[in-house]
């Protein structure tokens, strides 16, 4: 009689561990790639946040000048106001006007609305502003051209853009002006004699 030898099973051994692994590995690249969409996003939002803050900043300016439009030449500015200059921080001293809207405007963008232990803490990284005279108004009959000054607020970014056109605080936040961020607004101030 004829015996049949007993089939051979193939077994193989490790098949499970290495799909694991695999299956360890993919998990590992996809959790790295959710933590760098998470600092992407963080960095996002407080680019965001400056910006909204910085143009805060500057429609507080914009609203002083046109609340004073007779005296608007006396809010420009020869440098930057803000981090760095030598505005001080009680305000109350200057007579109310141009003098002490520039002083509060400094302070605005020192960050001097919210302290922590004695350091302004409430404001955008290395602000400045910066108000220059585009155009003088003229009253004159037959010309009647409004004053145009523009008001601008710089800030240094967390990541480099491209580098804006306006030289408001160009130059201030190291060598790489692509660092710099900044808004800018034009104010239109009529004038009165003009019918």
């Amino acid at each position: 009689m004829l015996t049949h030898a007993p089939a051979q099973r193939n077994r193989q051994h490790g098949i499970s561990l290495i799909e694991v692994l695999i299956t360890l590995v993919i998990l590992a690249i996809g959790l790295l790639g959710v933590a760098a969409l998470q600092t992407n996003m963080s960095l996002a939002q407080m680019e965001s946040y400056q910006r909204s803050q910085a143009v805060i900043a500057m429609n507080d300016m914009v609203e002083r000048i046109s609340a004073d439009r007779d005296q608007a030449a006396s809010y420009v500015t020869t440098g930057t106001v803000g981090t760095g200059d030598s505005m001080p921080s009680d305000c109350t001293t200057l007579a109310v006007g141009p003098a002490r809207d520039l002083c509060e405007w400094s302070n605005e963008l020192k960050g001097a609305s919210e302290e922590s232990l004695t350091a302004n803490v409430g404001g955008i990284i290395g602000a400045r502003g910066c108000i220059v005279q585009v155009q003088a108004s003229n009253p004159a009959p037959g010309v009647c051209t409004p004053g145009i000054y523009r008001v601008s607020v710089a800030w240094q970014g967390i990541s480099p853009t491209t580098t804006p056109a306006r030289s408001c605080a160009a130059g201030d936040y190291g060598a790489n002006d692509a660092y710099r961020h900044l808004v800018s607004t034009a104010v239109y101030v009529g004038t009165t004699t003009c019918l």
